[in-house]
């Protein structure tokens, strides 16, 4: 699994978490994570996408 992968299902874990505790800080940093796991997630298609290009 890829690192942007795991960020995401760490912050909606950490968001759910947050939910049940009714802790808005907990669940703003897990919808963070989730973000920054989406921005790396993409980041990493794209870097897969050029490497694989490059190749050609």
């Amino acid at each position: 699994m890829h690192k942007g992968k795991t960020k995401q299902i760490k912050g909606k874990f950490k968001e759910t978490l947050g939910k049940t505790m009714h802790d808005r800080s907990m669940q703003r940093e897990g919808r963070g994570e989730q973000l920054l796991g989406k921005a790396q997630e993409m980041a990493e298609k794209a870097a897969d996408h050029i490497r694989k290009r490059s190749r050609h």
